[in-house]
């Protein structure tokens, strides 16, 4: 890290944001509902849902630009009610970048600093360390319409950051640009966010793109958080079957409980899986619920017919049905008994996988989740009844 960076390095106590008990109702619709949130001062927080979750709209109520109708919202310990958004620690960068064309990248990117009344030498020092930081060396005095759709983006991002706040919001900021071109930022957001130790606050609906460069994680649905986490915790342990469909990709095994104690019976299309109790989230099952056992595809194995494997595996017959390599992974689509199930293994894993093969599928039983079927309004987010 160069010196000129280190000089911007702010105090890791400053930016924290507490969301306490907040909720947005316009009329009689109700967008957000009684969200609670700490956000860590330097941190990197995604919130990530569907469309209509109520993500942007806690942005907003962050940044200021509406009011809750219910709750507080602290930035460093102060009450933001009645303080406007000029006046609040933040910085955004939009969807929609609204950077001046008629104007050179280094002029955007001071814009801010003059409204500010700074001095000349100051802007000029300030302007050519973010266009450093941002990766636009050289560029000063280029036009904005000269500039490919990532520069333009890095402009709109160091036009922020220029003015020092302890937090940044950024409103689903990449999701106009090429998948490459998207990759490349986000390694390049998450690198200046570390060196700067600002507190980002990101909003996205790509849960790819949330996993790849957040600290933690908001999963939110109908403008209530579901669940939050670090991407590890959230994908290999979600609470409650909306995360689990929302993050990767993941098998389920509708079924009835049978039996229920230390150990979970359910009968499965797959046919009976007895896992320990353990593994049910967010509910307590009783003997004749319906439930969606959860897996992931890697957690699934495929064997010979026969073949002897530790005790704490679950197996069931199965025929393979598609084996699709995709670089280093191979993606074997199975037919369990009538149930559709998706595995991936490496490609070089031993054992010969062909359409048609009939295969022994097996997972660790610790590794299954047991979920409550989603309710209407969370099943409408993909585009299933209940």
């Amino acid at each position: 890290m160069t010196s000129a960076t280190q000089t911007m390095i702010r105090d890791a106590a400053v930016g924290s944001i507490d969301i306490e008990a907040v909720s947005k109702s316009y009329g009689d619709a109700e967008v957000l509902s009684e969200v609670s949130l700490s956000i860590p001062a330097g941190s990197f927080l995604t919130l990530l849902g569907p469309s209509g979750c109520g993500k942007t709209t806690l942005l907003r109520l962050i940044a200021g630009f509406i009011s809750p109708t219910r709750g507080r919202i602290r930035i460093d310990g102060r009450d933001m009610t009645d303080v406007p958004t000029q006046k609040r620690p933040i910085g955004m960068v939009f969807q929609n970048l609204a950077l001046f064309p008629h104007f050179s990248v280094a002029e955007n990117i001071a814009y801010g600093l003059k409204l500010r009344r700074v001095d000349a030498a100051s802007i000029r020092t300030r302007v050519d360390k973010f266009i450093h930081l941002v990766g636009l060396d050289g560029l000063g005095d280029r036009r904005i319409a000269q500039l490919s759709g990532g520069q333009k983006q890095r402009v709109a991002l160091a036009r922020s950051l220029v003015l020092e706040p302890s937090i940044l919001l950024l409103d689903e900021p990449l999701s106009a640009l090429d998948m490459q071109l998207r990759k490349q930022l986000q390694f390049a957001l998450k690198d200046i966010q570390k060196q700067l130790r600002t507190t980002f606050v990101f909003v996205t609906h790509d849960q790819e793109e949330a996993t790849m460069i957040s600290d933690r994680i908001v999963v939110m649905s109908n403008g209530h958080v579901q669940q939050v986490g670090t991407p590890q915790e959230i994908y290999a342990d979600p609470q409650n079957l909306f995360v689990s469909k929302f993050i990767g990709e993941v098998n389920q095994l509708p079924g009835r409980v049978q039996a229920v104690g230390q150990r979970l019976a359910i009968a499965t299309g797959a046919g009976t899986v007895d896992l320990p109790s353990h593994v049910a989230r967010g509910h307590d099952p009783a003997v004749g619920d319906s439930v969606i056992v959860c897996l992931r595809p890697e957690k699934i194995s495929i064997h010979e017919p026969g073949e002897t494997l530790a005790p704490d595996m679950v197996t069931a017959a199965a025929v393979v049905r598609d084996a699709l390599v995709i670089g280093p992974l191979t993606r074997v689509t199975l037919d369990a008994q009538g149930t559709r199930m998706v595995s991936v293994r490496m490609t070089d894993t031993p054992g010969r996988i062909a359409s048609g093969q009939q295969v022994q599928i097996a997972f660790p039983a610790d590794s299954a989740r047991v979920f409550a079927p989603l309710s209407a309004d969370m099943a409408s987010a993909f585009g299933e009844d209940a």
